[in-house]
């Protein structure tokens, strides 16, 4: 059995919301993270993504996490791929492993090089840039590999506090433009806790003539060492005042930080539903809790009632 390509669950969905999951590293993680997986079923994402290394074990886990997925849960997996480390070659192989297997979309992002590789040097790679790999896909589904006569649905990212490798705010907008319309089905955004940020970058998708589907990216504060890991990770992710504030004036009580994070993220969502959203894309970082809670305090037992 196909899953459903994002055209369609854009179509069917008024809303979407969807979760990310990564692959973990141990069997106890994997045991850990499929304890929660009907955790996840009930509330009925739209879809769920799969994070991606450019390691070669670290593939493989993505791909054994996405087939796992597929054929023993509800859930309806996307697997990310990265331009990093990898040639055309390498990446036919991997598309035609998940078309075989029934995967009809693909997130395709630029990446970041396999720790332990500093100093990587990418004019080596095949793909330089996330675009490239979406041409790339698109050419693939041309050739007909996929059983869907559409081919893979893509997906792309999206940056609404603007990204650490192009700081002229423009040019991001035309880079953005330029995946659309190479073949880009729908923009899922990197994590953010500002609204207005969401909302500004959203009106200038606009004015660029971005017309694909714009989904918001969260991501629930459930600690303070998870906060500086964030902004660690994401480059440039601003933390508003009232958000620090708060979690500062609680940072030695881990539940009361928890208890902050998950409000503040639960308030965004609300917020987000009320300004007619086309989508939230939850960073679980494989635990459940705080999406469960957030769900609750929205007054729902599953994303149908979102809706």
């Amino acid at each position: 059995m196909w899953s459903m390509h994002v055209i369609d669950i854009f179509k069917r969905d008024s809303i979407t919301f969807s979760f990310e999951f990564f692959p973990p590293k141990t069997n106890a993680g994997w045991d850990a993270l499929f304890r929660r997986i009907s955790d996840f079923e009930t509330l009925e994402p739209s879809f769920v993504s799969v994070t991606y290394g450019a390691g070669g074990s670290t593939r493989d886990r993505t791909h054994d996490l996405v087939v796992r997925l597929k054929d023993s849960t509800r859930l309806d997996p996307i697997p990310h791929l990265t331009c990093v480390c990898h040639t055309a070659s390498e990446i036919d192989k991997i598309l035609e492993r998940y078309a075989r297997r029934g995967i009809s979309n693909i997130v395709s992002l630029h990446g970041d090089p396999p720790q332990g590789m500093a100093g990587y040097d990418r004019s080596h790679d095949e793909f330089a840039y996330a675009i490239d790999l979406v041409r790339h896909i698109r050419r693939f589904n041309e050739r007909g590999c996929h059983p869907d006569p559409r081919g893979f649905g893509i997906a792309v990212a999206g940056f609404p506090e603007g990204h650490p490798e192009t700081p002229n705010r423009l040019t991001q907008l035309d880079h953005l433009k330029a995946k659309a319309d190479a073949g880009a089905d729908y923009v899922c955004t990197q994590m953010f806790f500002d609204n207005h940020e969401f909302y500004d970058w959203r009106e200038r998708c606009v004015l660029a003539g971005i017309t694909v589907p714009l989904v918001a990216g969260i991501m629930p504060i459930t600690s303070v060492k998870t906060l500086n890991r964030m902004a660690e990770l994401a480059g440039g992710t601003r933390f508003p005042a009232p958000l620090l504030k708060q979690v500062w004036r609680c940072q030695d009580d881990p539940d009361a930080v928890r208890q902050v994070g998950t409000h503040w993220a639960t308030e965004q969502c609300r917020d987000l539903i009320d300004q007619g959203v086309r989508g939230i894309h939850f960073y679980t970082l494989n635990q459940s809790d705080a999406t469960k809670q957030i769900y609750q305090s929205l007054g729902a037992k599953n994303s149908a009632a979102l809706r």
